[in-house]
Order: C-alpha cells, then structure tokens, then sequence
C-alpha cells in the first residue's frame, strides 16, 4: 500500500482519483491547493503526489519544483494529472521535477498505470 497525496481545486476531480487509489488499497491525503498540498507533503511524506496544475495560491508547477527543493520531499514521485495539453505544458511539468504527466480526461487504467509505472 502506498501513501498518495491528490492535489486537485476541483472537488469532484480530486475524489474521482481518490477514489480510484482507495479502491486499490492505498492510503490517499487530499489537498485544495499547492501551498496545502505541499504542508501535507511535508507533515505526510507521501510516496507519490498526484498533482492538478492550474489551482490557486500555489499552481502544480511551483509544487513540483518546491517539492524537489525540499530536503525532505525531495524523493517524491510526482503524477502530474491536467488539462493543459500543450507540448510546452508537458516539457515545462517534467523539467519541474513531475515523473508523469497526464492529461485530462483520463481513465482509472491510466491513473493506476502512472501510479504502478513510478513506484517500479
């Protein structure tokens, strides 16, 4: 069983992905925002971060980069999960530090593939 942080603003988008990681028997910690999620991250330790990218007070990218300068987090794995689908999205989200970088809408098969994909 793993540890993972959801980030998401939108509520029914972060419980989807919760949902989809309970049912596969991981422990799941749920943050509003960057600026929460990385608190959590840090209280936490969580073995992966599933991130949205356009949230508020903290986007996704700044998570990520903030998560990788912290001594503590610097070992997270980083599961970005958006709808900003542009090419530049994607290089610029793996250059902050993601693992995998997803688009919305996405299918349980493929959080579940991205979360099996970073732990091996």
């Amino acid at each position: 069983m793993l540890k993972i942080l959801v980030v998401d603003d939108t509520p029914s988008a972060r419980e989807l992905i919760a949902n989809y990681l309970r049912k596969r028997g991981h422990e799941v910690i749920e943050a509003n925002n960057g600026k929460e999620a990385l608190a959590k991250a840090i209280d936490n330790l969580p073995d992966i971060v599933v991130t949205d990218i356009v949230m508020p007070e903290m986007n996704g990218f700044e998570l990520c980069r903030s998560l990788k300068k912290n001594p503590v987090t610097k070992n997270s794995r980083i599961v970005v999960c958006t709808s900003k689908n542009q090419s530049i999205d994607r290089l610029w989200g793996m250059k902050q530090g993601a693992d995998i970088y997803l688009t919305k809408p996405f299918t349980e098969e493929q959080i579940i593939e991205a979360v099996k994909s970073v732990t091996t």
